[in-house]
């Protein structure tokens, strides 16, 4: 997602702060079609909100519209823009869009003319762009919403944009601005890419008229130049110039005011993108299920937009996939499986409840197959698929031990009704322990009171637990464990059991991820304050030196040079190791409660063999994608060693 430099971070919780949304819909068929056949002219504004409102889960800090509107007369707005960042902003944004039909009968609607239409709905067009902001880094007002807008007088050299993404090399691709002669303004990456864009949508429009234009063999000048020149635009060859030294991960979608638009992808596919055509539209967004419910299509039908290349779509309703970049190494991000995409896209469901499954062996053996004295939950609400993957595990692995019992007694010959009765009577205990507080919101009031209702942002089930027992929950990850120790383990405690076992459904997050998700600041993460403590205790701290000597010898390197150093430090202990330690750091010096608490973690190969399509694991093994990776990491562990851990490691 997008960030500003050179602004305060909002405060963190636990939770990520992840990759914003897209929903795109350019309409096949004229506004006329959806008015007499359908009788809803405003489809495909319809269609949009869907869109949004099946992704909201992507981005609740704002959201943002934008829609162009062909053959509109000189003197009508082409282009047209809406964003908030209040309250409830997919909501506010289509009652404010479609406000105008709540006062028209259906009859009035149906007797405008299509450009009547979008004049009375300003945000209806033929061409529509939705997005949704999660924000990471640079305040909260509509200022910041995507879609960014460059206007210009002439149709095709306007254009506004949107993304799912992050550079590493915003200020790089800033200052190349400046050299083209720019003066940009602000330094969000958001107004850097679409800068960038709009650099070489000038470029082509440049080479088009010196082409085409008077005293060329052509000759056409004024409205027929433009036109010409708008019917020739190659958006395939304009990105390809743009996104030329781009370095990171991204998903953008830009439409231009004369109707062209166009979705492109990262080479190395980490960012997600998805489309779907119907007779009626072309449609994209970030989730695939979100495209199978709005548009009620079997998720087969439903393609991801291949990485390095463009969707891009021509005011004549022409459509194809063209290649933008060179390809790399396909990385698809592993945390869109595991925590941001909802869970009702098939694989997604599927590789979820693998990553719960693959946690049962470490499970059988910590309880010693004990199975009737454990309890077992889950943290709401992302976790719930993993966890029921973990018990359906566990229930088959019960079925064999009581299987093998009852053969010993066949065998014996003491097999009774009784015996086999007892063999069968073991069985996997789960229930609904924790709920959250879906509206709870920690940032209105001050640090201290914050954490008194941070600890209040979780509720249990009291009885479902006895003190002999074992409470285990599932997590889908453990990034700060800031949540963990300040509520959910207190939560937890006040149900009294025997231990607490904590178990992510991944691997701990050791590395920065630089690409989508704000998690770039080394010392926040738990498992690297785990690894630190664990060099200091055992008398190894010297490695820490070793590791920042190396980080400032490369520091003036270009990215292509940089080595992953941080793994020094990873390679000196277990993944047992790690766990215990972080099992320590997560009980809070206040907790009354004095049982265990024990942690457990997916393994790399675990993650893997579940989602063996989505290679993107740089923020658990350190094996980053693009060189940009390993200049945030080498720049995180710098901060944290001079601290300054509360800066970003991507910014400039």
């Amino acid at each position: 997602m997008a960030r500003a430099f050179r602004y305060p971070p909002p405060p963190m919780s636990d939770a990520l702060t992840h990759e914003c949304g897209l929903a795109f819909v350019r309409l096949r068929k004229p506004l006329a079609w959806f008015q007499e056949t359908l009788l809803d002219p405003l489809w495909g504004l319809r269609k949009l909100y869907l869109l949004m409102e099946k992704q909201h889960n992507r981005g609740q800090d704002g959201a943002g519209i934008a829609c162009v509107k062909f053959d509109m007369p000189a003197g009508d707005a082409f282009l047209e823009r809406e964003r908030t960042a209040k309250r409830n902003p997919i909501e506010r944004l289509f009652d404010d869009a479609l406000a105008p039909a709540a006062s028209m009968k259906d009859s009035e609607l149906a007797s405008l003319d299509p450009t009547e239409l979008k004049r009375r709905f300003r945000l209806l067009g033929e061409v529509l762009l939705g997005h949704l902001r999660y924000g990471t880094h640079g305040g909260r007002t509509s200022a910041v919403c995507h879609p960014y807008v460059r206007r210009s007088n002439r149709e095709s050299r306007s254009i506004a944009m949107a993304g799912n993404f992050n550079l590493t090399n915003s200020g790089e691709l800033f200052a190349r601005l400046v050299e083209y002669g720019l003066h940009p303004v602000g330094e969000s990456d958001t107004g850097v890419v679409l800068e960038k864009i709009g650099y070489f949508l000038d470029r082509e429009h440049a080479h088009l008229e010196a082409a085409m234009g008077e005293g060329s063999f052509v000759g056409l000048e004024g409205a027929a130049l433009a036109a010409e020149i708008s019917r020739q635009l190659d958006l395939a060859r304009v990105l390809r110039r743009a996104t030329a030294q781009f370095d990171g991960g991204y998903v953008f979608a830009g439409l231009l005011g004369n109707g062209d638009s166009f979705v492109c992808r990262d080479p190395a596919g980490i960012r997600p993108g998805f489309f779907l055509v119907t007779d009626e539209a072309v449609a994209v967004a970030s989730e695939r299920a979100a495209l199978s419910t709005v548009f009620n299509r079997d998720p087969r039908e439903i393609e991801p937009i291949p990485p390095g290349h463009a969707l891009v779509i021509k005011r004549d309703g022409a459509f194809s996939l063209e290649p933008f970049a060179e390809p790399l190494p396909i990385r698809q991000c592993t945390f869109e499986r595991i925590y941001f995409s909802r869970g009702n896209d098939p694989a997604i469901y599927r590789e979820r409840k693998q990553l719960g499954r693959n946690l049962a062996p470490r499970m059988m053996e910590l309880l010693d197959g004990n199975l009737e004295k454990a309890v077992f939950g889950f943290i709401p609400n992302t976790s719930e698929t993993a966890y029921l993957g973990l018990l359906e595990a566990l229930f088959e692995e019960s079925q064999r031990l009581s299987a093998e019992r009852i053969w010993r007694l066949v065998e014996s010959g003491r097999a009774t009704r009784e015996s086999i009765a007892a063999a069968l009577s073991p069985r996997v205990r789960g229930e609904k322990i924790a709920h959250k507080d879906q509206r709870l919101r920690t940032f209105i009031t001050h640090d201290a009171a914050r954490k008194d209702l941070v600890n209040h942002i979780y509720d249990i089930t009291r009885g479902t637990v006895a003190h002999d027992d074992t409470l285990v929950v599932v997590d889908d990850s453990i990034v700060r464990g800031t949540t963990l120790r300040e509520s959910i383990i207190t939560m937890l405690a006040r149900l009294n059991p025997k231990r607490i076992v904590v178990a992510s459904s991944s691997p701990p997050i050791m590395y920065p991820d630089c690409y989508g998700i704000d998690m770039s600041q080394l010392g926040r993460f738990i498992a690297f304050e785990a690894a630190v403590a664990l060099a200091r205790e055992s008398g190894q701290a010297g490695v820490l030196d070793e590791i920042e000597a190396r980080c400032t010898e490369q520091a003036s390197w270009e990215p292509s040079r940089m080595k992953n150093h941080v793994a020094k430090l990873y390679g000196l202990f277990s993944l047992d190791e790690i766990e215990r330690k972080v099992a320590q750091l997560i009980r809070s010096r206040s907790l009354a409660w004095d049982g265990p608490i024990e942690v457990i973690y997916q393994s790399v190969e675990g993650l893997r063999s579940a989602m063996p399509e989505h290679s993107g694991d740089w923020y658990f093994t350190g094996e980053y994608p693009t060189p940009g990776g390993y200049r945030v990491l080498n720049t995180a562990y710098l901060n944290w060693r001079r601290g300054s851990d509360g800066k970003r490691a991507y910014e400039v």
